[in-house]
């Protein structure tokens, strides 16, 4: 009889748990799916290099690049924008905070590309007082800033079949969380140590610029242009040329790719232009026109006004006129 009581129990207890499973289980399937966690926000910043530069992989590196250029006559020193700085030649790096994967080099066919020795790029580090180098982080993108129409080949002239509008600056694109933690540290070639520098960015551009010395738009054959792309590709142990197609044919008679003793005569009957006010008048001179020889004093007088920073609101707010229009080359790999 005790037996026959129980049975009826143990059904209702089984019962139960059965409903109370079907119940949990059910819940558990009415609640929404727990949000995926929120990735920071990120923003674009753009590295920008402009005048006679070449883009490398970097020969000790296989996560960095490397920005290269040579130290001209008829170009200023090297220009740091926001630091509002002028650098001297050495190597230097950029520091940029967290950012997205590199990306693939695809790049289209506005960009010159050319393949660079391994060896040719680290002697070109080794070439102290010649050339300033950046070493940086490899970019998400890179994007044509400025182009110019031209020809490049390895013979001069360049043939017309390679005329087309190539890459005059470039712009390195930085996904980043945060616009701190921008600076730049490295070494100087010569006359102590460089005191790393923190970017503050107020626009999201960083800027590497080497101007011509003076506005050379009465220039009709670019010669400092052209200059500048026989320095580089010398510095990188390449043998290319530049041709302008809008300058008269003249030019190419005269042009320092291979003219080989010239000593600034391009410069010698270009007019200087009055600055209003960018050099004290003691600086300006008195004719209308200047040689190479008395131009080398000029620089030196100038370069020391631009180094005191008397004139940095023109020095580093650079316009277009007269920049540099020889193609930026980047290098294979």
């Amino acid at each position: 009889m005790q037996t026959e009581r129980r049975f009826p129990n143990t059904l209702v207890g089984v019962a139960t748990a059965v409903v109370a499973v079907f119940f949990l289980v059910s819940c558990e399937q009415s609640q929404p799916p727990a949000p995926a966690p929120s990735k920071p926000a990120t923003s674009d910043v753009f590295v920008v290099f402009e005048g006679p530069w070449a883009i490398v992989p970097d020969p000790k590196d296989t996560n960095s690049i490397l920005a290269i250029a040579p130290k001209t006559k008829s170009h200023r020193s090297l220009a740091l924008v926001p630091a509002n700085t002028a650098l001297e030649t050495g190597v230097y790096e950029l520091q940029v905070p967290a950012h997205g994967a590199p990306a693939a080099l695809n790049l289209d066919p506005s960009f010159l590309r050319a393949t660079i020795d391994p060896k040719n790029l680290q002697k070109a580090l080794d070439t102290h007082l010649e050339r300033y180098a950046i070493r940086l982080p490899k970019p998400e993108g890179y994007l044509a800033g400025t182009k110019y129409r031209s020809r490049v080949g390895s013979a001069y002239p360049p043939d017309a079949s390679t005329e087309r509008e190539y890459v005059s600056s470039i712009s390195l694109r930085y996904g980043v969380t945060s616009k701190t933690g921008f600076s730049v540290a490295g070494a100087k070639d010569v006359g102590g140590a460089f005191n790393p520098l923190l970017l503050q960015l107020d626009t999201p551009i960083v800027r590497f610029v080497i101007d011509p010395v003076q506005d050379f738009s009465a220039d009709r054959c670019d010669t400092h242009s052209r200059e500048s792309f026989r320095d580089l590709v010398r510095l990188l142990g390449l043998t290319l040329y530049v041709d302008f197609p809008g300058n008269p044919s003249a030019c190419q008679k005269k042009d320092p790719q291979v003219v080989r003793a010239q000593k600034a005569q391009f410069l010698h009957g270009l007019p200087v232009k009055r600055t209003g006010g960018l050099f004290n008048q003691d600086l300006a001179p008195q004719a209308a026109y200047i040689t190479g020889d008395s131009f080398v004093t000029y620089l030196e007088l100038a370069a020391q006004k631009i180094a005191n920073g008397w004139a940095a609101a023109i020095y580093f707010f650079h316009s277009d006129s007269g920049a540099c229009m020889a193609p930026i080359i980047v290098g294979n790999g």
